[in-house]
């Protein structure tokens, strides 16, 4: 927040303080401290938000106010962990359904839960989900 105050950058500086906003509503409304585990929770949440945003924005021909959430997507995007690439995500899942002994979609929960510890804040779950249905599936 401090750099982007110095560096006179309004749209970041705004991006910052929401987040930090979010983190701080969360901890009042919860009564606890947040470990970073659910700092990154909260983060995804505020991605998956900015996604949905970015699609009716450009849904609705509203190209300004997309690029200003294509924005804030960045700035979160980059206090996120590194993301896992394509076949780190699908050797993964190969892994959680082999522990998970899963044979068909109605152990799709099973595999979910394993791959949720192992990948919270690494891969996108709605991803990840829809690789875990094809397996499962096929």
């Amino acid at each position: 927040m401090k750099s982007a105050m110095r560096a006179r950058d309004a749209a970041r500086l705004s991006a910052v303080r929401l987040i930090l906003a979010a983190i701080k509503q969360k901890e009042v409304d919860e009564r606890i401290e947040l470990t970073d585990a659910d700092v990154v929770g909260v983060l995804e949440k505020m991605v998956k938000q900015r996604r949905e945003s970015i699609a009716q924005f450009e849904s609705a021909a509203r190209a300004d106010l997309a690029e200003a959430e294509k924005f804030e997507l960045g700035v979160l995007t980059g206090y996120l962990p590194q993301q896992m690439s394509d076949a780190e995500v699908q050797e993964a899942v190969a892994k959680a359904v082999a522990e998970a002994n899963a044979s068909g979609v109605k152990d799709m929960g099973k595999v979910m839960a394993i791959l949720k510890g192992r990948l919270a804040g690494r891969a996108d779950m709605g991803r990840v989900s829809a690789l875990v249905k094809a397996k499962l599936s096929g």
